[in-house]
């Protein structure tokens, strides 16, 4: 687009290692590098502010998530009802979007399986209001999919029409490919975190302990046999509250066969380091995660609930949790891993997928799909 145009980004909250906010922040600035005005509205931000966003922060009013959330919909509109912008795109569900980012699975889909008293709750009903402002058939908003496995349910729930959905690709960054001194930043990093050679580690990386399943991460550590559970470290890397998980760890037996690291910019070490990469999440949209290990050669043991677990089974690099999901099946698949011979064949088989796929293009085909709406 020739001349400059102006969108509002708006979500909750933005901090610095959350999936979502990572995606946000790379479409941000693919804008402003393309010559658009970007300005942000969000409840709270963590983290420096990069060069050419103007960000707005709105303060947020209750004591639940879905009060506040309600709260930062109603100010947002107050907040764009006096200035004009070319595109208002959301990244969390709420009304007045030209483009929402759909990072969440289907609220209604997962209320419908729970209980007729918990969908007549304040927290049902308002996150099914927001859901409903972009989702229903009488909406405008075009919808950048990031899972093409969330798409019919919002088409059953709420009549959305098939051409307002937009597939993206997914959107790792180019810094997750295998590092070429990758045998010096793993000697490297393992001696960081003291953590020998022969050892291995299970890696885990994402905010969100609960829903990444990592209770169910060390319950399967515990249960590997006593020779190989002496010889592996579960690392979690992530930005969450660990205290749970680690009390779950110690009546286990096994808290030193735990590690917990904050939030870290230089995740690519860490995928070098390990051995594999366990995700056994209760639910994802998505799971950049298991591209980027991918990409760094890590083999993968995932839940098939994922949204690119598909990309594992494709690609042949690593092992799926089937549905239902049974604690003992992701035990034996863990341990199988750790001791199989296909390590070498799994590294390889992730590194040609994606050298063969596009992986990386994500923020840029959101722009594109972002300036055509406002082109309308």
């Amino acid at each position: 687009m020739a001349e400059k145009t102006k969108f509002a980004f708006c979500l909750f909250k933005y901090f610095p290692f959350g999936g979502l906010q990572r995606d946000f922040l790379r479409i941000a600035k693919v804008c402003l590098e393309r010559g658009h005005q970007v300005d942000v509205y969000t409840g709270s931000w963590q983290g420096e502010i990069p060069d050419g966003l103007d960000v707005s922060i709105l303060p947020l009013r209750g004591f639940t998530n879905h009060r506040r959330y309600e709260s930062f919909a109603k100010r947002l509109s107050e907040s764009l009802a006096a200035k004009h912008y070319d595109a208002v795109v959301g990244f969390n569900k709420m009304p007045g979007l030209d483009v929402y980012f759909a990072s969440d699975t289907c609220f209604a889909a997962k209320a419908s399986a729970r209980s007729f008293w918990y969908r007549l709750t304040g927290r049902c009903r308002s996150f099914l209001r927001l859901e409903r402002a972009v989702f229903d058939r009488e909406s405008k908003t075009e919808i950048l999919l990031i899972s093409e496995q969330e798409k019919g349910f919002f088409m059953d729930y709420y009549g959305t029409a098939e051409e307002r959905f937009h597939l993206l690709p997914p959107g790792i960054t180019r810094d997750r490919l295998a590092l070429h001194n990758a045998a010096e930043v793993r000697a490297e990093l393992r001696c960081e975190l003291a953590i020998r050679c022969d050892q291995n580690i299970v890696l885990m990386v994402g905010s969100g302990f609960r829903t990444k399943g990592v209770d169910r991460a060390i319950r399967a550590m515990s249960a590997l046999p006593p020779k190989l559970r002496g010889k592996t470290v579960l690392l979690i890397v992530g930005k969450d509250k660990s205290k749970p998980f680690r009390r779950l760890a110690k009546r286990l037996g096994i808290a030193e066969q735990i590690r917990f690291v904050c939030g870290r910019e230089d995740v690519p070490r860490f995928f070098v380091a390990a051995d594999l990469l366990l995700h056994p999440a209760y639910s994802e949209n998505t799971g950049t995660v298991l591209i980027e290990a991918m990409a760094a050669g890590l083999p993968v043991l995932v839940t098939d609930v994922c949204g690119y677990s598909y990309h594992i089974e494709r690609a042949g690099a690593g092992e799926l949790v089937p549905s239902p999901f049974k604690q003992e099946t992701l035990n034996e698949l863990l341990a199988s891993m750790l001791t199989s011979e296909k390590k070498s064949q799994w590294q390889r088989s992730g590194r040609e997928y994606v050298a063969n796929t596009d992986v990386f293009s994500l923020p840029e085909k959101a722009a594109d799909i972002i300036e055509q709406v406002a082109a309308c």
